[in-house]
């Protein structure tokens, strides 16, 4: 399946907040490509410890000719290549201009440093990739001494 007739990628972004106005218009609020863990204390831990983070994914697709029940898939990718669990919803295509914005809220746990994508299905087709930096600062500051 190729998507030259449809359904159209408007946005696929990662963020920090959405707005969804009462025409369903969306205000998309700091989008992110790169989060920075900073651990700043005396024992901060050389290696990153597990860092939970909320953050929301906005998919905006535009029908084309794509009609009827879909399912959209978002397979977490880590820097190691390992897929974790999908997570999968239906959708429905209504054809032309007419589409959907698609809002998941996340809290997802970074294991490791690195480039996570999240690869986003159209039925069993990759429509495309999001990618998302983990980066980690270890500071250590000293005890005060008396």
């Amino acid at each position: 399946m190729t998507f030259e007739q449809g359904p159209y990628l408007q946005a696929g972004v990662i963020c920090e907040q959405v707005i969804e106005d009462k025409t369903g218009a969306l205000s998309i609020i700091r989008i992110i490509d790169t989060i920075t863990h900073t651990e700043a204390r005396a024992d901060a831990p050389v290696d990153m410890p597990p860092v939970t983070y909320p953050m929301k994914m906005v998919i905006m697709l535009k029908s084309g000719r794509a009609r009827g029940r879909h399912e959209i898939k978002i397979t977490p990718e880590l820097p190691s290549g390992e897929l974790k669990q999908s997570l999968t919803q239906s959708v429905q295509m209504e054809g032309e201009e007419r589409g959907m914005n698609h809002i998941i809220n996340m809290v997802f746990t970074f294991t490791i440093e690195g480039l996570y994508w999240f690869n986003i299905y159209f039925d069993d087709t990759i429509l495309t990739k999001i990618p998302l930096r983990l980066k980690y600062n270890s500071i250590i500051i000293p005890k005060p001494t008396k």
